[in-house]
C-alpha cells in the first residue's frame, strides 16, 4: 500500500514540469501574465511560486521529519517569496529551473528508500502541528495539480468575453 502510495506521487510529481512546459513555453506574455484579478496570481507567479517551493519547502521539510521528527518544527515558509525574489527571469528559464530542481529533489527522494514506516514519521508544522511524512508528501502532489489547475483556468479565462454564450457550458468560465 504505502509503495504504491510512494509511486502514484512520484508519477505526478515528476510529470508536473513538462506539463507546465508544454502549457507554458514560448507562449506571448498575454497568457503567461494574465491574471483573474487583483490579488490573483498569473502563470508567471505561479511557476515563481513552485521553484521557491523546490528550494525551501517540500524537501527540506521531508529532511527535517527524518532527522529531527517532531522536535524541530519546519521554519515558516513564505507563499509568496517570488514576488521578491529579485531579478526577473523569462519564463524559459524559470521551467528550466523548476525542472531541474524537481529533477534534484526527486533524486534525492528515491535516494531515501523511504519504508511503509517513514510515511508514518512525524514532523511539526509551524501552523498545524503533528504531520506525517505522508501527509507532506500527499500535500506536494495535490499542491502540483491544484497549481496546475490553476494555471489552466486563469488562461481559459482569459477568453471569458470572447466565447460568447459558450461560456455557459464551461464551468471553467463560472465564477
Amino acid at each position: 500500500m504505502s509503495a504504491a502510495f510512494l509511486e502514484e506521487s512520484l508519477a505526478v510529481l515528476a510529470s508536473t514540469p513538462a506539463t507546465l512546459n508544454s502549457l507554458l513555453r514560448d507562449l506571448p506574455d498575454a497568457w503567461t501574465t494574465a491574471t483573474e484579478g487583483d490579488g490573483t496570481w498569473s502563470p508567471y507567479d505561479v511557476i515563481g511560486h513552485l521553484v521557491h517551493g523546490e528550494k525551501v519547502d517540500w524537501m527540506p521539510r521531508l529532511g527535517i521529519i527524518l532527522e529531527h521528527g517532531p522536535s524541530l518544527a519546519f521554519p515558516p515558509f513564505d507563499r509568496e517569496a517570488q514576488f521578491h525574489s529579485g531579478a526577473r527571469k523569462s519564463m524559459g528559464e524559470l521551467l528550466d529551473e523548476f525542472l531541474a530542481l524537481r529533477q534534484e529533489g526527486l533524486a534525492r527522494l528515491r535516494a531515501l528508500n523511504l519504508q511503509a514506516a517513514d510515511l508514518e514519521r512525524v514532523g511539526t508544522h509551524p501552523a498545524f502541528g503533528r504531520v506525517t511524512l505522508r501527509q507532506l508528501l500527499a500535500t506536494w502532489t495535490a499542491h502540483d495539480l491544484a497549481h496546475l489547475l490553476q494555471i489552466s483556468r486563469t488562461m481559459a479565462k482569459r477568453y471569458k468575453a470572447e466565447v460568447g454564450p459558450w461560456a455557459q457550458y464551461l464551468s471553467v468560465m463560472k465564477d
